[in-house]
């Protein structure tokens, strides 16, 4: 029985991939922050943030308690529509009227997108991605947290929650492969059904969800279907093979939380319409997220009057994702 993988000893095993030196998000315990257990910000990270970002513009104490007001009073009744504005906020950021009202708005991002692209350009991301918040002027606070109680309806403590400036952008659930009864569909159910039903608030700040049993590792948007939830096989996208059962866990980590890609991701890679009959939110796939970079670096290599003006060609098979690698790359 000592042997046996548990859920347990899965999360101890991503929470260590985390602190690897390519990815570099540290790991904290629930019980470190001080914090109503209603409260699902990390209040202070936010504040800290916003005090650090915005101190050129000499951002106040109101201002930024406006801000995290704003955040809180989004209706987690209504939790499509609450996560539509908070992801279009996390992405493009929104105007605030400033406290004194003879100073024009300020423009604030509740990520900081600092030299995002001079990082995702460059080909050796393994050897600049551990100083980049150095190197670029990242600002942003990165935590896994594990352990955190959170009262809704109902008390819950989801396995692990990666926050950026206190916002848990991303939630993870994980089952052991090993209990017949506890597949990675138990997973998907606890967080789209339990959870939303228990502590919906956690889930208007979702940017995705990360579902795990070890062997089986996916992630996808919290209003996607079961289906709909994939793999992230490669780390950066030039391997020849894509992988798949227990390496897949180190790709998905590696490949989508190394900080800048990470980044990229929620600024450009996440499509919520404007408008839509349905629950609709869909997030890139890893064969997506590649093809629309390796797109938008080759336009503008061959850009005129240096270039040729080919923009190049893409070919994906048949229900790939096409359409939503062009509007990924329209959005680039």
């Amino acid at each position: 029985m000592a042997g046996k993988f548990t859920e347990e000893k899965l999360e101890h095993a991503v929470i260590e991939l985390f602190g690897e030196k390519d990815v570099n998000i540290s790991h904290f315990k629930g019980e470190a922050f001080d914090r109503e257990l209603t409260d699902v910000l990390l209040k202070e990270d936010l504040r800290n943030y916003l005090f650090s970002k915005y101190k050129a513009d000499e951002i106040t104490e109101n201002e930024v308690k406006a801000i995290i007001r704003q955040l809180e009073l989004l209706p987690a009744s209504d939790l499509y529509s609450s996560n539509q504005k908070i992801m279009k906020w996390v992405a493009d950021g929104f105007a605030l009227k400033r406290e004194d009202r003879s100073k024009k708005d300020l423009h604030v991002y509740l990520i900081d997108y600092a030299g995002l692209e001079e990082q995702v350009q460059a080909n050796h991301l393994d050897v600049i991605a551990a100083d980049s918040q150095v190197k670029y002027g990242d600002k942003n606070t990165y935590r896994i947290v594990n352990q955190l109680e959170i009262h809704g309806f109902h008390p819950r403590i989801p396995d692990a929650i990666v926050y950026v400036n206190g916002l848990p952008l991303v939630v993870m659930e994980f089952k052991t492969a090993i209990r017949e009864n506890a597949t990675i569909h138990n997973a998907y159910v606890q967080l789209t059904v339990r959870y939303k039903r228990d502590i919906p608030e956690l889930f208007k700040y979702n940017a995705f969800c990360v579902i795990s049993d070890g062997v089986n590792n996916k992630a996808g948007s919290f209003f996607a279907e079961y289906d709909f939830f994939y793999g992230w096989r490669k780390v950066d996208g030039d391997e020849k093979k894509s992988v798949d059962g227990i390496s897949s866990l180190h790709t998905l980590v590696k490949g989508m939380f190394q900080k800048d890609r990470f980044r990229d991701i929620l600024r450009n890679f996440i499509y919520i319409p404007d408008t839509s009959s349905k629950e609709v939110k869909i997030v890139c796939r890893y064969p997506q997220y590649y093809g629309a970079r390796k797109l938008y670096d080759h336009i503008k290599d061959h850009r005129q009057p240096k270039g040729d003006g080919k923009g190049g060609t893409y070919f994906g098979a048949t229900g790939c994702g096409k359409s939503f690698t062009m509007l990924y790359l329209t959005r680039l």
